[in-house]
């Protein structure tokens, strides 16, 4: 039995992005089946066009599906990604995240694990917060929160934020140690994932 991983994410000028990118690699290492899927831009263009950067990465990550409640269905893990916003997700992430009350009536998420990561402009900038708002979701879901916790040498590396993975984007694109932690998040949930399933199987058998 193969674990489905939903990598679902938002971001404006790819920093997300990147760190979404590496989450999905590592959970495909570990086994997975992996759907990387992005929250749909909400901004109108003028604010968009305000930011270079933003447009262009608009622009450059077209074909990358937008998200939709059959991915979440589908999966039997999450890894969900944002940049900070005054210490809270992004509204793209949050709009998406508030159309799946149908999903989580009928007990889809519960049980299921998941985790979270992000970037703020630095390191005091609410990236911590960010993930534990984050996680408020996933308590009400009944998720299984899977933090990265201290459970590896690249949490060290990656600025140790137990949480999950987190970038100052203040220091530019994430770099190789940041990514590493982020595949690591990816593997780390996918494993967990599938023990999850080969017990449930086991126990149904």
């Amino acid at each position: 039995m193969t674990a489905k991983i939903a990598v679902v994410y938002y971001s404006s000028t790819g920093n997300v992005h990147q760190l979404a990118q590496a989450v999905a690699e590592g959970a495909e290492k570990a086994g997975a089946e992996v759907r990387l899927r992005r929250a749909a831009e909400l901004a109108p263009d003028p604010v968009v066009d305000s930011v270079p950067a933003w447009r262009e990465h608009v622009e450059t990550t077209r074909h990358i599906e937008v998200a939709t409640l059959d991915d979440l269905a589908w999966a039997d893990g999450y890894a969900f990604g944002s940049p900070t916003r005054f210490g809270n997700i992004a509204s793209q992430l949050k709009q998406f995240i508030d159309t799946t009350s149908g999903l989580w009536a009928d007990g889809v998420f519960a049980d299921k694990p998941a985790t979270g990561f992000v970037s703020a402009g630095n390191m005091h900038g609410g990236n911590e917060s960010t993930l534990l708002a984050l996680y408020n979701t996933l308590h009400h879901w009944g998720s299984l929160i899977v933090p990265v916790g201290y459970t590896d040498p690249v949490v060290f590396g990656a600025n140790g934020n137990p949480y999950g993975t987190a970038h100052a984007s203040e220091a530019g694109a994430p770099g190789d140690n940041i990514l590493d932690a982020a595949r690591y998040q990816g593997t780390r949930l996918a494993t967990i994932t599938q023990r999850l399933l080969a017990g449930r199987a086991a126990t149904a058998a």
